[in-house]
């Protein structure tokens, strides 16, 4: 057992998540508003994550979703297929009218001084509609499975979605695996699904099954009901405040082993300082900070926690396991979309210190 954790050694996949798959129509730095056309990109935290682990850390990952029979849903399932992600979908016919839909994401990066703006249509959302018994765990698990993850934008979705994340995650427990949950608090979300006081009251029982949590002080208070820390970071750098909550996370859930997060200080749209931390059973760890040139931020917070998993899973010191995150984190907001574009030797050489001169 290493870092509290009792990770399998091997297995038929590596990693495992049920979520839903969104796609998001990004406009680069003109405002949606005055758009001629968009790039779209493949996403949904839960996706992300393994996404980055099969097509950087070259391990063999799975997710379940749902997945709508028209021609939005076979571009999702085309990239979900080229990232080297295997898919277990419960399906749904589209009406031609009503849907159910596949989540729309809109966004612009904005530019400088100017911030992107993001705003979503997730009316009748296929991903909303999931709920226990929709997946077999067993015969997913059957080869075996070393790790087990989902996150709170999909828990927000409705009142099965929560439901369905607990069932995975208890026949994952029963497969051997390792549990993570990515708190992800989104207000706008929990308001139409009884507020902040349900949010805590969900979130709270989803917890009790998690080995790993990652979240920020906003994340911690919002998602799990805990205080403010009892001062004030001196910077956006400064991981003293997160650590300061430990304690209290610690104690309403004394089976997680770790608390991890990334932190942020935004000094313009495309010039971010970034670092990032963790506690391991004990003991906190903290990442280099190093100012980064953003092409696009979004799926930044899920690099970061597929490359701390995969130092995990590779047996790697804590320590170790945090830069990668970080290293991966970082490289991810230089390239367009939500997944990765990076190599774990780009990772690895990154974490030790590499810099941007040309490689030949």
């Amino acid at each position: 057992m290493k870092y509290g954790l009792n990770i399998p050694p091997q297995g038929e996949l590596d990693f495992v998540s049920v979520g839903a798959l969104v796609h998001r129509l990004d406009t680069g730095i003109l405002p949606f508003r005055k758009a001629a056309q968009c790039q779209i990109h493949v996403s949904g935290g839960e996706f992300n994550v393994a996404a980055n682990l099969s097509d950087c850390f070259r391990m063999r990952t799975g997710i379940a979703s749902a997945m709508v029979d028209y021609p939005v849903g076979d571009l999702i399932a085309e990239r979900v297929r080229a990232m080297g992600v295997r898919a277990f979908y419960k399906r749904f016919e589209h009406d031609g009218v009503t849907g159910p839909n596949m989540a729309t994401v809109y966004s612009d990066r904005g530019h400088g001084v100017r911030a992107p703006v993001v705003f979503y249509n997730r009316s009748n959302e296929a991903g909303a509609l999931l709920k226990p018994g929709d997946f077999d765990w067993n015969a997913i698990f059957s080869g075996g499975v070393r790790w087990f993850h989902s996150g709170g934008i999909f828990a927000a979705l409705s009142d099965t979605t929560p439901e369905l994340i607990l069932e995975g995650m208890k026949a994952a427990k029963a497969a051997g695996a390792v549990v993570s949950f990515d708190l992800n608090y989104r207000a706008k979300l929990w308001a139409f699904r009884g507020g902040h006081e349900h949010a805590v009251g969900v979130l709270r029982r989803i917890v009790e099954n998690v080995d790993v949590l990652v979240g920020n002080e906003e994340d911690l208070q919002m998602g799990l009901g805990i205080p403010g820390p009892a001062f004030a970071a001196k910077s956006k750098l400064d991981p003293s405040a997160f650590f300061g909550m430990i304690d209290q996370v610690v104690e309403k859930h004394p089976q997680v082993k770790v608390v991890a997060t990334t932190l942020r200080d935004v000094q313009s749209t495309n010039r971010h300082g970034w670092s990032a931390v963790a506690w391991m059973d004990g003991q906190t760890y903290v990442a280099p900070a190093c100012d980064l040139d953003v092409r696009d931020r979004v799926g930044g917070g899920d690099g970061f926690a597929s490359g701390m998993i995969y130092g995990l899973l590779t047996g790697e010191e804590p320590g170790e396991a945090v830069k990668l995150g970080w290293a991966h984190g970082a490289l991810l907001t230089t390239f367009p979309g939500d997944t990765t574009m990076a190599t774990v030797e780009q990772v690895r050489a990154f974490a030790k210190g590499g810099s941007a001169r040309i490689q030949r």
